[in-house]
């Protein structure tokens, strides 16, 4: 596993809420690869919350939501042999939040590919905090091409 991140390697003038490095009031995660799988590790604050001491499921959509979509375009430019990842967007993805999720912890984050193509990934997905399942994730996300609005955006 590498120290520095997808995020960081590829894309360091990214302003995606989640998931760029160039958006200080975003949650600026932190993808790596390791092995098969790509991983995160986040810790979420107070202002992440839902009620006090829980994190809020929308922000745990937005981290598999990133998170996927980097281990998608990282195994998509691994498939192709290129040296960059393709520019991916998200054409699907469903959570289910299984256990709430507690704030002040951190959250590890394990996504795999499960199928692909030349051009999408299905990738599967679980958040865990103090060694328990809280929520899954399942999704495909697609390389776009010149013309689209997420191309060339990172």
């Amino acid at each position: 596993m590498t120290d520095l991140s997808l995020q960081d390697q590829y894309g360091p003038e990214t302003v995606c809420f989640g998931c760029g490095p160039a958006n200080a009031k975003g949650l600026r995660i932190k993808s790596r690869v390791d092995g098969g799988e790509v991983v995160l590790d986040w810790t979420p604050e107070p202002h992440h919350e839902a009620f006090p001491g829980f994190v809020n499921g929308g922000i745990v959509g937005c981290l598999f939501d990133c998170h996927c979509n980097w281990a998608a375009a990282y195994h998509l430019m691994q498939r192709a042999g290129a040296n960059a990842p393709p520019f991916t967007v998200t054409a699907d993805y469903a959570v289910k939040l299984k256990k709430p999720t507690p704030s002040g912890v951190s959250l590890h984050v394990r996504a795999r590919i499960v199928e692909s193509t030349d051009d999408r990934a299905v990738v599967e997905a679980t958040l865990e905090a103090e060694g328990i399942v809280r929520a899954t994730c399942r999704g495909t996300f697609v390389a776009v091409k010149a013309g689209h609005p997420a191309f060339a955006r990172w």
